[in-house]
């Protein structure tokens, strides 16, 4: 396992499928993801054509809170889901 896997994989939420699909858009440690944040980082896993769930957004939110995603505020749900929505809207119209 690679230094950086262990890591992530200390995040709430986070598995090895997980770990490895952040990887793939270049995401490896909890400060690349902190940095970047999670609906970018979503957005980014959506345009590699990975069929990510809203669950995934809020896992990634929930990891750098330390909280299990379906522990979030519904409101901060909300919140990212709009945003991530808003953005993928963005990009489709483009």
């Amino acid at each position: 396992m690679h230094p950086s896997q262990s890591e992530l994989l200390k995040l709430k939420n986070l598995g090895l499928a997980s770990v490895n699909i952040l990887h793939s858009i270049g995401i490896r440690s909890h400060e690349d993801l902190r940095r970047i944040g999670p609906v970018e980082a979503f957005i980014s896993i959506r345009n590699r054509g990975i069929n990510a769930s809203r669950v995934m957004l809020y896992a990634l939110q929930g990891a750098l809170l330390d909280v299990h995603w379906n522990d979030l505020d519904p409101d901060l749900k909300q919140r990212l889901a709009s945003e991530a929505d808003r953005l993928l809207a963005t990009q489709s119209s483009d």
